[in-house]
Formats: structure tokens, sequence, C-alpha cells
């Protein structure tokens, strides 16, 4: 039920097992999960607080995808990780498959794991490196096991690798085989404990260089993955023990980014885009999951401080609209205040973007995907730093881009900078001018500028044998 998006049914349906068996494993977070989809938080502290002290005492109360919407505590999503990789995903018999000589001139064969290779955030993220990587030195696979779509984002990934593997046939021994007798040097999981994720192929090490990358925003907590990516940022100096895995920290930003294109579809209008003529536009699009009621309690203190401002969110579920919406007039809101945005084609919700005068960003999950679509149209994102990786994206994304003065290190300044930007509009200006300019000339937008430091990195883990 969950899967299908039928959250209402999946939380009673989960209720009742937890009912049953209070110790049903992992049906305390999937419960506040769909909850959080919902924007239901009847007794939402302290649902948090139980799942936090199960998770601390070694109890599987949720899965790690779930758990990075609950909690921003590092330690707790290390310790979650580490019981369900335990559980769900232990490391296999290693696997008798001959291997074959390596590529002459040292070239390494790297190998892309994910179900997302067709019109999805993390194509629209990693087209132009697939495209762009340095064929004299890589030879790359990509393993495919989402849908064939057909759409036009997966012919070009399809025409971006030199192998295309669809893998939805294969169980993940025979991926992993496939992947052995290749003789792939280092793999790479887009997925991690993301939905429709395959950890298992990489438990049967099919490569001696396995990496953690961009789908799953923290640690694995499995022995077989040899690095994670990210940057000082996303782990600063000194948290590395929040990680099971090595942490190697790219340069400028962890965060691969396509290039900037001109859009071929006119920008829409307010009034086509539903919003009101005047006023100030406050902007969220990031899933109803990750809207938790502090950061909400927050948006609220914004709105009833700028008059006639709005804040548009995207739509959904019906169900979390007509929730958000209460919570709103519990606040003293006007719940017209609250302006939905249909999903859209990517190109068309791009064009959107810029009707907004400041994005503001989600906690103890943020924006990842949804703030670069933010920052590529210029619009502002105003961040509040999470003690986390998954809270921490849109921050690293600003301050490779030279703006610290976007984020801000706790609630009460984040609430206090929306205002301020929101009622000055000169000061706000300016700042969309420097954004601007800091988007065309940063390298977090060149994926030419990005790939030698990422195919560096790369190169090195399998120098040194991971």
């Amino acid at each position: 039920l969950a899967r299908l998006g039928r959250h209402a049914e999946a939380a009673a349906r989960y209720q009742q097992a937890l009912a049953a068996d209070p110790g049903v494993p992992y049906a305390p977070g999937a419960l506040l999960h769909s909850r959080l989809h919902l924007c239901d938080w009847d007794g939402h502290a302290p649902a948090v607080a139980a799942i936090e002290e199960a998770i601390g005492a070694g109890r599987r109360a949720a899965t790690p995808f779930h758990l990075i919407g609950i909690t921003g505590q590092p330690a707790l999503l290390r310790r979650c990780a580490e019981l369900f990789a335990q559980d769900q995903h232990p490391p296999r018999s290693p696997l008798a498959v001959p291997r074959p000589a390596p590529l002459p001139g040292g070239r390494l064969r790297l190998a892309y794991l994910s179900a997302d290779l067709h019109d999805h955030a993390t194509a629209h993220l990693m087209a132009d490196l697939f495209e762009a990587h340095d064929r004299a030195r890589f030879e790359v696979w990509a393993y495919s096991f989402g849908p064939r779509t057909g759409d036009a984002m997966q012919q070009r990934l399809m025409r971006a690798f030199d192998h295309f593997i669809d893998a939805r046939a294969m169980d993940d021994e025979a991926v992993a085989a496939h992947m052995a007798r290749a003789g792939i040097d280092i793999a790479i999981d887009l997925k991690g404990y993301t939905r429709d994720s395959r950890p298992d192929i990489l438990a049967w090490r099919p490569a001696p260089v396995q990496v953690n990358y961009l789908g799953y925003p923290g640690t694995l907590g499995a022995p077989y993955i040899d690095a994670i990516l990210a940057d000082e940022v996303l782990v600063p100096p000194g948290d590395e023990a929040h990680c099971t895995e090595p942490v190697v920290r790219l340069p400028v930003s962890y965060q691969a980014n396509n290039a900037l294109l001109p859009l071929d579809i006119p920008l829409p209008t307010r009034a086509e885009a539903g919003l009101p003529e005047t006023g100030f536009v406050f902007s969220c699009f990031n899933s109803a999951w990750k809207i938790a009621p502090p950061v909400f309690d927050a948006w609220m203190q914004v709105l009833r401080a700028v008059p006639g401002s709005v804040l548009w969110l995207l739509q959904d579920h019906d169900a979390a609209a007509g929730h958000l919406r209460r919570e709103a007039a519990a606040r003293g809101v006007d719940a017209a205040r609250l302006v939905f945005a249909p999903r859209v084609a990517h190109d068309a919700h791009l064009a959107r973007q810029p009707l907004a005068g400041l994005f503001l960003d989600t906690l103890p999950c943020g924006a990842h995907t949804t703030a670069s679509d933010a920052l590529r149209m210029g619009v502002p994102l105003l961040a509040c730093l999470g003690a986390g990786f998954a809270g921490r994206v849109s921050a690293s994304l600003l301050t490779a881009l030279e703006l610290p003065e976007l984020i801000a290190p706790d609630l009460a300044a984040y609430a206090a900078r929306a205002i301020e930007l929101a009622t000055q509009p000169e000061r706000l200006g300016a700042l969309r001018e420097r954004l601007a300019e800091r988007v065309r000339t940063s390298r977090v937008f060149s994926p030419e500028d990005f790939r030698p430091g990422y195919e560096a990195a790369l190169a090195a883990l399998h120098a040194r044998g991971a």
C-alpha cells in the first residue's frame, strides 16, 4: 500500500500490525513515514523519540531510508544502517568467477548500478557526467534494474555508456557474476537504501572497489562498501565516525550536476501557476514526507511576519494538502496562503521556479536534486544546517556557490533570515544577481569541471585497493 502511495491505508495496517505485535521489525518507522507523507503529525514528537530510543538500544525500529526523515542524529543513522545491513543485506560468499585481464593502458572498468536510468532526478544530475567520462581512462558500464521506459532521457543514457546492461530479469547473484566476468574495477551504487535498490548485488563483492554515492544520503553500514563520496560540508572533518565507509571528499561539492541549458518552453505567469498576482512567494518543492512540524512552525512564523506572502508547495497527496491547511489554520495563518503546485514534466517544473522569491529547505532531510533545480534557475535557497548528511546537501551546494549567508545555524536564525530577505527587496535583488553570477561561473553546474576531481578520487581508490 505504501509503495502504491496509499499511505492512509498503509498507516492503518501498520498500526494493526503493531497492536498485534509491538516488536514487528521496521514497522514503527514505516508507520511514521507513511504519516509524514500525509503530513499527519498527531503524536509525532513522542513517535520520533520512541524510534530514536529503540535504534539507540539496537532494535530494528526503522529502515535507514525511513529514518532520514525522522531524525538527523548521525550516530543513530549509522546504527540503523548497520542493523539493517546485518539483518537484510549481509555479506555473501565470494564469487567463484574468473575475472578477465585488465584493460590495456591502465584503463579502468567503471560500473554504475541504478534503477533510475530514465527520466528521474538522478539522471537529471548525472547524465552529463556519464557522457563526459574520460574514455582514455575509463570504460563505463551501466547495470540498470529499473523500468524500461523508452523516454528521451533513457534513450540518451543508453547511448552514454559503453555498455548498458538491462539487469531487470537477473537476480542479484547473476548481476554480480556478470560484473565479475566483465572485470568491473569500480562499482558505484547510485541507490543505497532508496526505493527499488538492490544492495545485495554488491554484497557478493563483484568488484575490488565498491562505492556509495548520490542516491542515498548517508552511510550504508555494510562491510562490502569501500567508500562514501562526500565533501567537507556533508561530513565535516572529525565526523568520519558516523560513516562505516572511509570518507572520500570531492573538491568543491559532492553533487554532480548537469550543465546549464536554456529552456525551450515559455516561463509561466503567476496566474498560470496558480499564484496570486501580488505578494511574496516562498517555495518548497520537497516531497511532503520531508516536512516536519518544527520546520512548518518556522514557516508559519515567517508567513505571519510577511503580510500577503504565500507558501508554494508540491502537491504530493490530497490528504497531505488538507492536513497542511489544517495545521496552518491552527497556527493562525489563513489556509489559502498555502498554494499547491501539481507535478509536471521536469522542464515545466524548472520554468516555474523563478516565480518564487525564496526557497525554504527542510529538516531533518533537506533538498537534494530539488535544491539544485532551484539554484540553477536563480532562486535563492535558505538552508538550515542539519546534523546529518541528509540535512546538509543544500548547505554543501550553497558553500560551493560561495553564499554562506543562506545557511542558517538553527531554525530561529532560519526564520529570521527568511523574514529579512522577504521584507528587504533590494537586499534580495542583489542576492539573486550574485546567485545568478555564481551559477554561471562556478564549477557546481559544469560537468567538465566536476569530472576531473571525481575521476581522480575513483582512480585513487582503485590504486590503493580502497
